[in-house]
C-alpha cells in the first residue's frame, strides 16, 4: 500500500535457465537459517510445480513480544497482492455482465474529478489519473483510524486528478478502494462475502480472507521493523485498504490461488488473457516478473512492516509466493535464492558483519541531511544504538554499519558513505549517487 522511494523488487537477470529436479534444499535451508540467525528476516515462502508444494520454509515470530513462533500456516497481510485477488472478481464481474470495463464510474462517484470519463478499465490499469492517498504524508497520521464508504471516497475525491484519464499509467491505491466498492454494488454483497464465494470457497483457501484487527491468537502476524531489536509496526485499519490492500493469506494459499489462476480455474481464458495484457507496464492485478530469460507474472505487497510477493513462470509450471513480517534484509534476494535454487542457477549465502558503535560513536552521524541534488531532506537520528533515517515524507527506516562510516539499508539496497569532520554525506541507491550536507 505504501509508496516508499526506498524499495523496489525486481528479478531482472539475464542468461539461460534450466528447471532443476532435485534441486538443493539443503543448501536452500542454510540460507534462511543464516538469516535467522542474524535477525535479517521473519517470513515464510513457498514454492509448488505443476500445483504440488514442493518447499516450504518459515522463519521468526508471529508474536515477538510473546514469543509465539510462526508457524506454515500462520497468516500475513499481503498488502498489494488484494489487487490480484480483486481483478479476478471484476473480471468475475465482467464475464456475469454485472460489470462493464467501458462504464464510466460517474454513475458511483459523481463527486470524482474525471469520473464522466474514467472507465472501469481505466482503474484496473491505474489509468484513470486519480490520485494515490497513501503517497500523501498525511496519510500515516490517519491510517490506523477506520473509515466509511463515504469518508474514503471524499479523501479520495479532495486528493484530485494527477493527470487525464488515459494519457499514461501511475500506480495508485484508491483505484482499487474504488473497485471495492464497484464489487460491492454489482454483486450485492460485501467484498468478504464475494471474496469467499468465487475465489477462496472453490479453491479450498482457508487462511485466506479480508482481515481485521490482528489476532494472535488466530494464527495471525504482527509486524515489525528492525532497529537492533524487532519492533512492533503501526496497524493499518483495514477499512482503508480493503481490496486494494486488506487481504491476509499464507504462501501455501497464494501458490494455490497461482495455480488456479494461471491453470484456468477462476476465469475464462479471454478474461486471463486480458490480465496478462500489460499497458504502460501494468497488466490487470498482474505485472511482469522476469527471471533470467524467462518472464513470469505476479504482483508484489506492502503495508505497516508486511511485504509480500507472489510469480507464476510457465517454464517448469512454477508458483513462488513470499510472505513477511519484518525485514532487516532485502526480499528480493530472498526471492532470487529460492528461484534460483529450482531453476539451478547460483546464488550466495549471504555473510554478516557484527559492527557494534557507542552511542557516543553514532552521534557524529545524527543531524538532517539535505542535497541539491534530489528534493529529500533526510533526518539521521539514534535509537537502541542503532541509526535511523528518515526520509521527507517517508516511513524511518534502520541504518547498519558495514564499515568505517558506511551504513546501509540491505531491504532497498542503499547505502549511506558519511564524512562527519566534513558534514556530508553520500547516498548510493540503483547506481545513483547523490550528495548531502549535513544542516546542523
Amino acid at each position: 500500500m505504501k509508496k516508499v522511494f526506498l524499495l523496489a523488487l525486481i528479478f531482472g537477470l539475464f542468461g539461460q535457465t534450466a528447471f532443476s529436479q532435485e534441486f538443493d534444499k539443503a543448501k536452500l535451508e542454510k540460507f534462511f537459517d543464516v538469516l535467522q540467525a542474524n535477525n535479517k528476516f521473519m517470513g515464510s515462502v513457498a514454492l509448488s510445480k505443476n500445483g504440488e508444494i514442493i518447499y516450504s520454509r518459515v522463519v521468526g515470530f508471529a508474536d515477538v513480544e510473546n514469543q509465539m513462533k510462526a508457524k506454515v500456516d500462520s497468516k500475513f497481510r499481503i498488502g498489494s497482492i488484494s489487487k490480484t485477488f480483486t481483478s479476478v472478481l471484476v473480471m468475475k464481474g465482467v464475464e456475469e455482465r454485472r460489470i462493464d470495463l467501458e462504464q464510466t464510474i460517474d454513475k458511483f462517484f459523481p463527486t470524482i474529478k474525471n469520473s464522466s470519463k474514467i472507465k472501469i478499465g481505466h482503474l484496473l490499469y491505474h489509468r484513470s489519473g486519480i490520485h494515490n492517498f497513501t503517497n500523501d504524508k498525511e496519510y500515516l497520521t490517519w491510517n490506523t483510524i477506520a473509515k466509511t464508504e463515504k469518508e474514503m471516497v471524499e479523501i479520495i475525491t479532495n486528493a484530485g486528478s494527477d493527470f487525464e484519464p488515459d494519457t499514461k499509467a501511475e500506480y495508485s491505491n484508491s483505484n482499487f478502494v474504488l473497485l471495492t466498492f464497484i464489487l460491492e454494488k454489482a454483486f450485492k454483497k460485501s467484498y468478504s462475502e464475494i471474496l469467499t464465494k468465487y475465489i477462496t470457497k472453490p479453491l479450498d483457501l482457508k487462511n485466506t480472507y479480508l482481515g481485521a484487527k490482528i489476532n494472535s491468537s488466530n494464527n495471525e502476524c504482527l509486524s515489525y521493523r528492525f532497529t537492533g531489536k524487532w519492533e512492533k509496526m503501526p496497524e493499518t485499519d483495514i477499512s482503508i485498504p480493503l481490496g486494494a490492500g486488506g487481504i491476509v493469506s499464507t504462501p501455501s494459499d497464494l501458490v494455490k490461488f497461482s495455480d488456479a489462476l494461471f491453470g484456468g480455474k477462476l476465469l475464462k481464458p479471454e478474461s486471463l488473457e486480458k490480465m496478462k495484457t500489460v499497458i504502460g507496464n501494468f497488466g490487470i492485478g498482474l505485472v511482469k516478473m522476469p527471471f533470467f530469460n524467462m518472464s513470469g507474472y505476479g504482483h508484489t505487497g506492502g503495508i505497516d512492516g508486511f511485504s509480500s510477493v507472489f510469480s507464476y513462470f510457465p517454464d517448469g509450471n512454477i508458483s513462488y509466493a513470499l510472505t513477511s513480517n519484518g525485514t532487516n534484509f532485502n526480499n528480493n534476494l530472498v526471492s532470487i535464492a529460492v528461484l534460483s535454487a529450482i531453476f539451478n542457477k547460483p546464488y550466495e549465502i549471504p555473510e554478516f558483519k557484527n559492527i557494534n558503535l557507542t552511542s557516543e560513536e553514532l552521534d557524529r552521524y545524527t543531524g538532517i541531511y539535505s542535497s541539491a541534488q534530489i528534493p529529500l531532506k533526510i533526518t539521521v537520528s539514534k535509537t537502541n544504538l542503532s541509526l535511523m533515517a528518515q526520509a521527507t515524507g517517508q516511513p524511518a527506516f534502520p541504518l547498519e554499519p558495514t564499515g568505517k562510516d558506511v551504513f546501509k539499508f540491505e531491504q532497498a539496497g542503499l547505502v549511506m558513505e558519511f564524512s562527519p569532520d566534513e558534514k556530508k554525506m553520500v547516498l548510493k541507491q540503483g547506481g545513483g549517487q547523490f550528495l548531502f550536507t549535513k544542516e546542523n
